[in-house]
Parts: C-alpha cells; sequence; structure tokens
C-alpha cells in the first residue's frame, strides 16, 4: 500500500466530527432522494494494514535519576492515511524539535522499550543524518513502514528519530535479532528506500543493555 498525501482528506474523525459532510455532492434537482447514483458522496477513509501510535520523550522531563523510558508518553494513534496526514502535518518534523527529544513510531500496543515483550529478542538498524536533516528521511521511513513496502514487514515494531545537540538519528526496531535474513533484507530495502549511501549496522537489544555504548554492529549493510 503506498500513502499518498493527496489521496487523503485532512478531516479526522477523531478530531474534528464537525466535518463530516466535507466532500459531500449535491444534486441540482430533487432526483438525489430517488436515485442512487445522484445520492450524497462521503470520502471514504483508507485503512492501514496495522494500527499505529506515535510516542514522545519530552527531554525536559527526563532526569538522570529516573529509569530509561519513564518519561516516554504516547499521544496519538492512527488507523487510517488520513489519520496519519493529519497528525503528522500538525506536529513539529525533527529539525524542530528540542536536542534530547526522541519520537517514535510503533505499531499499536508496543511499546518503544527494550523491555516490551515483542521488543525484547529483537534489535535496531540505525542512520545518522547531520543537524536538522532528517526530516525528510524521517516521513520516507514512516510512508514505508504504514505502507507495508518491506518483505519482511512482519518483524517491525516501529522506528524512532533521536535529536541531539550536533546529529539525528533515525533508527528502525525490528522483532527477532537472531533472524539474519529478515534483518539484512530491512536493511537494505530501507537504504533503497531513502537513497541512503552510507553503510549501516544492526545492533541487538541484548548487546546495548549489556554493553550500552560499547555494543559492535552485528550485521552491516
Amino acid at each position: 500500500m503506498v500513502v499518498e498525501e493527496n489521496q487523503t482528506i485532512p478531516t479526522n474523525p477523531r478530531v474534528e466530527e464537525d466535518d463530516l459532510e466535507e466532500g459531500e455532492i449535491i444534486a441540482d434537482d430533487d432526483s438525489s432522494s430517488s436515485n442512487p447514483a445522484n445520492a450524497p458522496l462521503l470520502h471514504q477513509p483508507h485503512p492501514l494494514e496495522h494500527s499505529w501510535t506515535f510516542w514522545f520523550d519530552n527531554p525536559s522531563a527526563k532526569s538522570k535519576q529516573a529509569a530509561w523510558g519513564s518519561s516516554i508518553r504516547p499521544i496519538y494513534t492512527f488507523s487510517t492515511v488520513e489519520e496519519f496526514w493529519s497528525m503528522y502535518n500538525s506536529i513539529h518534523h525533527p529539525s524542530k524539535l528540542a536536542p534530547g527529544a526522541d519520537f517514535h513510531c510503533f505499531k499499536f500496543k508496543i511499546e518503544p522499550k527494550w523491555e516490551d515483550p515483542i521488543c525484547s529478542n529483537g534489535g535496531k538498524w540505525t542512520m545518522t543524518f547531520q543537524k536538522g536533516k532528517s526530516d525528510t528521511c524521517w516521513l520516507y521511513t514512516l510512508l514505508a513502514m504504514i505502507g507495508e513496502q518491506f518483505d519482511h514487514g512482519d518483524e517491525i515494531c516501529g522506528a524512532v528519530v533521536n535529536v541531539r545537540a550536533r546529529q539525528e538519528k533515525i533508527s528502525i526496531w525490528t522483532k527477532n535479532a537472531a533472524n539474519e535474513e529478515a534483518q539484512v533484507s530491512i536493511g537494505r530495502q530501507w537504504k533503497e528506500f531513502l537513497d541512503y549511501k552510507e553503510t549501516i549496522g544492526f545492533i541487538f537489544h541484548d548487546d546495548a543493555k549489556k554493553l550500552d555504548r560499547g555494543a559492535k554492529n552485528r550485521y552491516t549493510v
């Protein structure tokens, strides 16, 4: 499924219930009541294969004493193309977020934490960008995920953009890190979708938990 903005209606039934009549086609005569072909038409939503949730980790809410992930909060769940664009067009993009912010988009009911049972045996691919240069690639990553463009899309948990003072990183989290074939396929396709030329690496969450920044890439593409 290709998610295109121009196929959508910005009306979001969860947000703007007063706009339900938008898009009606009204006949010029009274025949609409007797002829179904002339009846008012409403735009139909385009459902996604999965529902997805945006999560935000506010840098101002973080503290050194707090447990990792304790400041992450879900902000919106969407299940149609229209809801996605309604939300995406109303939020700050990575280049406008404060340093230290983490913005996630994960499948519904999967939390962006190592401790989540679906994420616990997984890992992540990561791309690095200059400060303020990740906006387009973040959007293309989201569209590829929610549009089910990956051959091993069932392996994907979600994606996160990490905004830091000197750079930005985008990562795709997956379920089964030991499934090398699936992980390498996801990494290669992701690079193709974004036309990303640099080598990217895949780190197991288990390694990251034990070794922190000392964790090494298990796969590269």
